[in-house]
């Protein structure tokens, strides 16, 4: 995987492509959680959410590149990693660990000692990734903001880790 930045900030005319990018992706990713006859992909809420926080100065997003195509997305507030994904068509190839090794990075130099995230208890591929590359439950549960408002897993990462 490449060892040059794959992160750059995400602008507003980028929401389209990282919609391209995450509605796919989530739906095979979630479809537990998510069942699709129930509980379609939010695609315009989910819009609005990041036009609101590409417009937050308090939040950074990102896009993840891949050969000059947006392949996937992250965004943090503070010590928390809000949201991170990449293209199902790039599952498996490594380059979600760049992404996030480079979004841990960008969170170390902002001094966050112990980087946090919720991931969906019944993600369970999403969870092995963040096991995977080192973070672990912090016991805290709670619940997603989109029906069926399924729970949520705290995990940290510590100093010692990436």
């Amino acid at each position: 995987m490449p060892s040059r930045p794959v992160l750059r900030e995400m602008r507003e005319s980028d929401v389209p492509a990282v919609l391209a990018v995450q509605e796919p992706a989530a739906v095979a990713g979630l479809s537990e959680v998510f069942p699709q006859d129930r509980y379609p992909f939010p695609r315009e809420a989910i819009a609005t959410r990041w036009r609101e926080e590409v417009a937050d100065p308090l939040v950074a997003c990102f896009v993840v590149e891949q050969e000059g195509r947006v392949a996937g997305f992250a965004a943090i507030a503070g010590d928390e990693v809000l949201h991170f994904g990449t293209a199902l068509d790039t599952w498996g190839s490594g380059l979600a660990t760049a992404a996030h090794d480079e979004l841990v990075e960008r969170l170390r130099a902002e001094g966050v000692v112990r980087p946090r995230l919720f991931v969906y208890a019944g993600n369970a591929r999403g969870r092995r990734f963040w096991h995977k590359h080192g973070w672990r439950p912090t016991g805290e549960v709670t619940s997603g903001s989109f029906p069926p408002y399924a729970e949520l897993l705290a995990y940290e990462l510590h100093a010692d880790r990436r």
